[in-house]
């Protein structure tokens, strides 16, 4: 995807094994300092220097994490191979939590156990065992009359300032090839798409957001201008009458870059999206990335 140097030929720097790996370096550090489960090699300036052993151990640190294994019970199943590590209740236990602060409209015991997630895991675990699920619970809160309309919007009104910071933030350290990403029209919510852009910007993609309800029509342009090397649309809808069938197919011909189409929408009409021409995704954040990765590459 970037331009890879491995620094001297003894290492790679944190920034570039978070690239590679997907995992940011702040969770890298937190792995080290708190859990002992990487070791890096130093230089004389005391800067962090990673061999390829230890990426294949962080890669193989992520397939523990992806499995449900707490991250304080990864360094047991290291070294002790053969044992029996069986999933806990980590991600329910989370949610569980992150809907008590809800339900107390607490946002900063909220933004604690969210800010806890994401300093030990890479951010698309976080997004699709934790965020994710929060978001369907809370849903079906409200559909059950358990929960309230106000609980609902509290939680999106502190994601939606959350993921716009943490956007802000991810932009400025990006280098790699530029994303377009917007909303399907009709789509009004966008918290899932700005979640999936959050874990490419981690993969050091650049991502330009167009936000909610974009007509297709008006993406050709930006498009070209920023020279983007891809399309990444977004929604949970079955899409108005002429989009797969007209102003999909358009931009696919008219954009000639890869156009990808995440989200319940893709599921739904998958066969659809793939005859005017685009990828449908689905709603499996980490098959996103691995598609995005070999589209791209």
């Amino acid at each position: 995807m970037n331009n890879i140097e491995n620094k001297d030929n003894h290492g790679f720097p944190i920034r570039t094994v978070s690239t590679l790996t997907g995992v940011n370096a702040i969770t890298l550090r937190a792995w080290e300092r708190r859990y002992g489960l990487i070791q890096p090699l130093r230089t004389e300036k005391g800067h962090r220097l990673y061999s390829q052993q230890h990426i294949d151990l962080i890669n193989h640190v992520v397939e523990l994490l992806n499995k449900g294994i707490a991250i304080s019970q990864v360094k047991e199943h290291l070294d002790h191979s053969d044992a029996q590590v069986a999933p806990n209740d980590l991600w329910r236990d989370y949610q569980q939590r992150m809907i008590n602060a809800i339900v107390r409209f607490d946002d900063q015991a909220l933004d604690n156990i969210y800010n806890d997630a994401l300093a030990l895991h890479p951010v698309e675990l976080v997004t699709q065992q934790l965020i994710f699920p929060l978001l369907k619970s809370l849903g079906e809160r409200w559909a059950s009359e358990q929960g309230s309309v106000a609980e609902e919007h509290f939680f999106g009104c502190y994601l939606r300032n959350k993921l716009g910071a943490r956007f802000h933030h991810e932009a400025s350290r990006a280098r790699g090839p530029l994303v377009l990403a917007a909303c399907l029209p009709g789509e009004h919510h966008e918290t899932g798409l700005l979640l999936v852009c959050l874990s490419i910007m981690a993969r050091g993609y650049r991502v330009v957001l167009l936000g909610a309800n974009t007509p297709l029509s008006q993406l050709v342009i930006p498009s070209q201008y920023t020279q983007a090397k891809a399309i990444l649309l977004s929604g949970s809808i079955t899409p108005e009458v002429g989009v797969l069938e007209q102003a999909l197919p358009d931009l696919v011909a008219q954009c000639d870059i890869p156009v990808f189409i995440g989200g319940n929408s893709a599921l739904f009409h998958h066969d659809a999206i793939q005859q005017a021409g685009a990828i449908p995704l689905g709603t499996d954040i980490g098959h996103a990335l691995s598609q995005l990765d070999i589209t791209l590459q």
